[in-house]
């Protein structure tokens, strides 16, 4: 696998991939990476398809009070795994290139952002849209790899991606759990022994709540329900919801996909996590 560090060097370095007719799939992370992230990598790994993965930690996705100075930061353990993993370049850029001196332009999309995480975190979704319009632009895929655990940010960038006419295919993958059910996180090693124990009680509590509301019971009465299940497991609840999946307005019609939502609080860590229902359940 290579490893570039230089924006004409990535250029240069993808034209190479791609050959006569291959095309190349892009794999955003931030590192510290997981098997959740492997899995991208193998989705992407399709016949006739280069993969590039990039690490950038992105300061502006990051609010004034959250982690971004602890956040895992794990290079050599990271190009080990994608090397390992099959990919076949690696894009590492520093803040200067992502974000060089004079740098004012901000990519904002509204309504899927609006809510949930975009309620809760403001200016993080700007952040994440003006990042990933950044890496599209330099590594020009054909397609690109994202974990459905982080569902609002998927429905965010399918949003600009049709908007702004980026001729790339949008790829969510399911999002990838530990034995036990939790989401796996880069942030879950935040968590100690206990809370670690006490953390699958987020997937417990979405698993029963889905289940609910597939039979037909009432939605409202059920997130009230999950609400007391996660606040009594120990959780600080940032929210629990019903959305559209496509446009995640709330209140959704059941006759069309929709996703039942959660973050939550542990201690000093953030957890998210989501569960499709389909239409008519």
């Amino acid at each position: 696998m290579d490893v570039v560090r230089d924006l004409n060097a990535l250029r240069e370095s993808v034209a190479a991939l791609r050959g006569e007719g291959t095309r190349v799939a892009l794999v955003p992370t931030m590192g510290a990476l997981h098997a959740g992230h492997v899995a991208l990598i193998e989705a992407a790994k399709r016949p006739g398809t280069k993969v590039v993965a990039s690490i950038f930690v992105n300061p502006t996705q990051f609010g004034a009070n959250e982690d971004l100075s602890r956040y895992p930061r794990r290079e050599m353990a990271d190009i080990r795994m994608l090397t390992e993993a099959g990919c076949d370049l690696l894009w590492l850029p520093s803040v200067e290139t992502m974000y060089p001196a004079g740098f004012a332009t901000t990519v904002k999309v509204t309504g899927a952002s609006d809510g949930f995480d975009g309620a809760s975190r403001p200016g993080h979704f700007d952040g994440v849209a003006t990042v990933v319009s950044k890496l599209f632009n330099q590594v020009a895929p054909d397609a690109a790899y994202f974990g459905e655990k982080d569902y609002q940010q998927l429905a965010v960038i399918r949003r600009f991606v049709a908007d702004l006419d980026f001729p790339i295919d949008i790829v969510g993958v399911p999002t990838q759990r530990d034995d036990d059910g939790l989401a796996m996180s880069s942030r879950n090693i935040y968590l100690d022994d206990e809370q670690r124990r006490q953390a699958i009680a987020l997937p417990r509590a979405l698993g029963v709540a889905a289940r609910a509301i597939t039979r037909g019971e009432d939605a409202d009465a059920v997130l009230d329900d999950a609400r007391t299940m996660l606040t009594g497991a120990g959780f600080g609840i940032d929210y629990v919801a019903l959305a559209d999946a496509e446009t995640l307005a709330e209140n959704p019609a059941e006759d069309r996909p929709r996703r039942l939502l959660a973050a939550v609080r542990m201690g000093g860590t953030r957890l998210i996590d989501n569960i499709a229902i389909e239409p008519g359940g």
